[in-house]
This record gives C-alpha cells, structure tokens and sequence, in this order.
C-alpha cells in the first residue's frame, strides 16, 4: 500500500491525462493517483479507464456529473484519501504547467517537518515560464493582496501544487471551506496556518500548458478577490484549536 496519493481534478484534458499519469508511475516513487473527472465531454474518464486495466491499484477514478468546481473536486478527493489510509496528499493540475519530477521535492519537505509543502513561483523570485505578462502580474500582485488582506506571509498564496500530510485535512473541517475556484487554493493555506501548521514554499518552476484549454476566468478572479476579505472576517468568529497530534 502506498502512502503517497496525487489528486489531479480533470476537465476535457484528454490531450494531457494519459501523458501526466504515465509521468508520475514513470517517478518509481510507488504515487498513486486520483483522477476526478467533472465529466468531460471530450472523453478524459475514458483515457482513464483504459490506463487502469494496466495499472488498478495505481490508478483510480471518481467521475462526477457536471463542472462542480476545482475546491470540490479535491474536497471530494481528500475524504477519500483519508479513507484509504494515505498519510501524503498532493494536488496537481493535468496540464503539466507542474512538473511531476517536483512531487518529490513536496514529499521531501513534509518528510523534514513541513505540515503542507507548496510549490512556490514567488518564493525565490519569479519563475513562471509562457506565461503573457498580463497574466504573471495579475498572478504575482494577487499574492501580494493576499499577504496585505490576511497578515499571511506565504510568497505563492494561489498556488495549486501541494503536499498535506494527514493530520491536516483531518483537522481542517472541510464542510467549513466555502470557495470553490482559485479562492479555495488560498483558503485551504489561510486555514491551515491558522490551525498553527508549519506551511513551507518549495520553489519550483512553473510552465504553462501547451495543450488544452485554461480554465481561468472572471468569475474565478472574482471569487478570489472578494473572497480573501470575506475569509477574513469570517476568521474573527471561528476557533481555530485543535490537538496537539
């Protein structure tokens, strides 16, 4: 049994999926992977499918009906990792804008002390590579608005390539994390630092897709906008405690 899961929410990336899961199993490391497809019209399940007849006990699939949001996806992925017993938790995106190869830098962080390790573009620097400089700097000074709204001093606060151990998403009450775009990104990290988790940025560099399509949109910047004030008050009246594990 391992103890590492990667959880990868997909959306019509049939042109990635089987190429970011054969990366992965290709590490040696024994990950296992969840896939939790929204119900991609372009047949994403299906590529998935065909992948698990080779490798069952490495590949598994949860397909939900609809686009019901990224923070849900994994939501739905964490309670079925703490099921299985894994004790390292990882989200990735399918689009390979992460590479695979720095799953093992997270794990290596948790494995020194870190509670969550994060991916970081902005902690040394800025190393983001394809990306217009629209886009760098609308993703750079959001991480800035973050550290003013919230008192947090992450680098990368929307970043979306994570390691948990355990013990946080078993104190972290999911049914208590509202956003469901990039906002639930800087919510889990606000959230877990809140609960005195020891959160560390692991420098990585980051590569825009090259096939498929971006998911990004207004309505998800908007979320996350108006969401990191909302989070903060909404910190004021909850109680973070919890035990010593």
């Amino acid at each position: 049994m391992s103890d590492s899961l990667v959880i990868i929410p997909t959306y019509n990336e049939k042109e990635n999926i089987g190429k970011i899961i054969s990366k992965v199993i290709s590490l040696g490391l024994d990950f296992h992977l969840l896939i939790i497809d929204d119900g991609s019209p372009d047949g994403t399940a299906n590529i998935v499918k065909q992948i698990q007849t080779e490798y069952p006990d490495i590949v598994h699939l949860e397909q939900r009906q609809g686009k019901l949001g990224l923070g849900t996806a994994y939501i739905h992925g964490f309670k079925w990792a703490l099921a299985r017993g894994y004790d390292y938790i990882f989200e990735m995106d399918a689009d390979f804008s992460h590479n695979p190869e720095d799953l093992i830098k997270l794990k290596t962080a948790c494995l020194k002390g870190a509670d969550v390790a994060i991916g970081s573009r902005y902690v040394q620097g800025v190393n983001v590579v394809n990306w217009p400089m629209n886009r760098v700097l609308m993703s750079y000074f959001a991480s800035m608005y973050v550290r003013f709204i919230t008192g947090i001093t992450i680098q990368d606060a929307t970043a979306g390539f994570k390691c948990y151990k355990r013990r946080v998403l078993e104190t972290i009450p999911m049914d208590k994390i509202k956003f469901v775009g990039y906002a639930f990104q800087i919510e889990m990290k606000f959230t877990a630092i809140k609960y005195g988790f020891n959160v560390v940025e692991v420098p990585i560099i980051f590569t825009d897709r090259t096939e498929g399509t971006s998911k990004m949109s207004t309505r998800i910047f908007r979320e996350a906008f108006f969401g990191v004030i909302q989070m903060k008050i909404g910190s004021w009246f909850r109680n973070y405690d919890r035990k010593v594990s």
